[in-house]
């Protein structure tokens, strides 16, 4: 298992760069004059996805600054968390509140400002809008409507987590957080299993060691890694068996955001000589058809591949 602390603002040595500073003065002037144009092309009325920093707020885009200084309202789910990041950027537009428990009721008032010509500015308290995040329902409403939807990407935990983690990254799902009861959550995991993918999570620090023993117990030896903070100054990675970060975190106690990665089964190479000998034993009471289709399953390998290889196996025994 492997521990790795990075602090975002001084990279994972700690050391102060010795190198240059890039030429701050050059750089400087060609940020504003990009702020000022993405400053100038927020015209259009819509709803605005805007995604924001999910812990160190340099990660803001300058379009983001743009959409939300030009906003007529900006909605977030906690206007406490969100108000802190509008104030460092001297951002005045109206803030409201956006979650679960009211969004039935905010919806009308948004589809009304949207069609009064308003641009209207959504965020989650960190990261991409709607993931894990209400604001699914409000969308559909939105494209019923007939109003612009407009997305301005950027920081996103799960695919900050994903990159960094070391596990494959060309198929992947994201989960969500896992039940909180250990019943559903295993049946959740259980569910996951044979999904050909890293899984990624999120996960809250009072059920980590929890749903990592269930992970482990459900998925057996795969590599795992255990995000936290990301972006922040305690940033970490842990990286490991499932059966060791379970072990790891039985009893510890963790504070912060937190994002569980788990790499795809490992899938066991079977030879084809492995495979005849299962078909020479299902053609004694099976089809070639229905035994390649039972091994297949079993073996979680191509039907056409058990298919092929019996049909060589009779040829071999016609003597063709």
């Amino acid at each position: 298992m492997t521990r790795l602390k990075v602090n975002p603002e001084r990279g994972t040595s700690g050391r102060e760069s010795t190198r240059h500073d890039g030429g701050l003065d050059l750089v400087a002037p060609r940020v504003v004059t990009e702020l000022e144009r993405a400053f100038s092309k927020v015209t259009e009325a819509g709803l605005y996805l805007v995604a924001t920093p999910i812990g160190n707020l340099s990660d803001i885009s300058l379009r983001a600054l743009a959409v939300l200084a030009k906003a007529d309202v900006i909605y977030a789910e906690d206007k406490r968390h969100s108000g802190t990041l509008l104030s460092h950027f001297a951002i005045k537009a109206p803030l409201r509140s956006y979650h679960e428990h009211n969004a039935e009721k905010e919806r009308p008032h948004i589809l009304a400002a949207l069609a009064h010509g308003d641009r209207v500015a959504l965020i989650s308290d960190a990261g991409t809008p709607l993931i894990s995040d209400p604001g699914y329902k409000l969308v559909r409403d939105v494209i019923a409507e007939g109003h612009a939807v407009i997305s301005i990407p950027g920081a996103s935990a799960p695919l900050t987590a994903l990159t960094a983690a070391g596990l494959p990254t060309d198929t992947f799902l994201f989960a969500g957080f896992l039940p909180t009861r250990k019943d559903a959550r295993r049946g959740r995991i259980e569910a996951l299993a044979q999904v050909p993918a890293t899984l990624i999570f999120f996960e809250a620090p009072t059920r980590l060691a929890e749903s990592l023993a269930d992970l482990s117990a459900c998925l057996g030896p795969r590599a795992g890694v255990v995000a936290r903070e990301l972006t922040k100054l305690n940033e970490d990675f842990v990286r490991g068996p499932l059966s060791e970060l379970a072990v790891a975190y039985d009893g510890e106690t963790v504070k912060g955001e937190i994002v569980i990665l788990v790499g795809p089964p490992v899938t066991e190479e079977i030879a084809d000589t492995d495979i005849e000998e299962r078909l020479k034993a299902a053609l004694a009471d099976l089809s070639l058809r229905d035994a390649a289709r039972l091994i297949a399953s079993e073996l979680k390998v191509a039907k056409a591949r058990v298919y092929d290889l019996g049909l060589a196996m009779k040829r071999v025994q016609d003597g063709g």
